[in-house]
């Protein structure tokens, strides 16, 4: 056994408990989303455009802005890329229930 295989064995205790809280919170980050998604949905069927054409930039920058300030450690650049992808994900769940219906 190398000394890295004793520390990996000594910290794995440590490890297991922080995946499981890290699995928590992306558990209640899901449910998070999901009712971004919702609300996302309202607003796309009221709104005379809808969908990617009737995306708001500068609301989306305040939004990062916003975020980040109580994010700091992942910063509007990280934060940017993530809104980016969970709003173009809502959008297109919007569309398909339209589409549904």
């Amino acid at each position: 056994m190398t000394p890295t295989d004793g520390a990996a064995e000594a910290n794995a205790p440590q490890v297991q408990e922080l995946r499981g809280r890290i699995d928590q919170v992306d558990a209640e980050l899901a449910e998070l989303l999901e009712r971004r998604a919702l609300l996302a949905a309202q607003v796309q069927r009221l709104k005379p455009v809808g969908g990617f054409a009737g995306r708001d930039e500068k609301r989306e920058r305040s939004l990062v802005a916003a975020m980040a300030r109580r994010a700091p450690r992942l910063g509007e650049r990280r934060l940017s890329r993530i809104m980016r992808a969970v709003i173009e994900a809502g959008l297109d769940a919007a569309e398909q229930d339209r589409s549904r219906a």
